[in-house]
């Protein structure tokens, strides 16, 4: 049987404990061997807000995932034609590796606005969709051509995102119970996402 790899990309700025709870969810459901995450560029709509490089982004995600078994962290999109799509990042993986059987892995917020997404039914024509399931959501409103492609995963989401603690950012010890100890080390000592940095 091939191996099944899952594909987890966004923007991780910064990574923080909502995104290490939903990828042990994704290799927590056995429905993947191994989850791969995409380093995204910047989409062109985020050019001029606040955010950390893609080099300080990409260290902070291996010092969040570090010691965590069967989690890569990969640069793929930084290094493929810009701009980054994920159809085009899904097509390339496939190529590369022939043998592998990839997922596509989202939040459930996600899956709601998915069919407003470069390529959508291209993608769906290359792979199925992982989707990190909260408990009590309605999936009425999700197409049904959607959901034949989709597998659900079990996942009780912890409140919080990379907005807030950038809204948050200079309250230390709120931040402690948001983001780990290393990520939030070197937020400090590079003072990151202050409005002077």
């Amino acid at each position: 049987m091939n191996k099944r790899v899952g594909l987890f990309g966004g923007t991780f700025d910064p990574v923080h404990n909502g995104h290490i709870s939903i990828a042990q969810s994704f290799i927590e459901s056995s429905l993947i061997d191994e989850l791969w995450i995409l380093l995204t560029p910047f989409p062109p709509h985020k050019d001029g807000k606040k955010h950390a490089s893609y080099e300080h982004r990409k260290y902070m995600l291996e010092m969040a995932f570090i010691g965590i078994n069967n989690i890569q962290i990969l640069t793929i999109e930084n290094e493929l034609p810009k701009p980054s799509y994920s159809f085009n990042t899904i097509k390339y993986v496939k190529e590369t590796h022939p043998n592998i059987k990839f997922l596509y892995c989202m939040g459930e917020d996600n899956i709601a606005n998915f069919d407003s997404w470069k390529h959508h039914r291209k993608i769906l024509e290359e792979v199925e969709l992982l989707v990190a399931h909260r408990p009590g959501v309605d999936h009425s409103e999700v197409k049904d051509y959607l959901l034949s492609r989709t597998t659900f995963a079990d996942h009780t989401p912890i409140s919080v995102s990379s907005s807030m603690i950038k809204e948050k950012i200079d309250q230390i010890e709120l931040l402690t119970t948001l983001l780990p100890k290393k990520v939030l080390d070197f937020i400090v000592s590079k003072d990151l996402y202050k409005s002077n940095a």
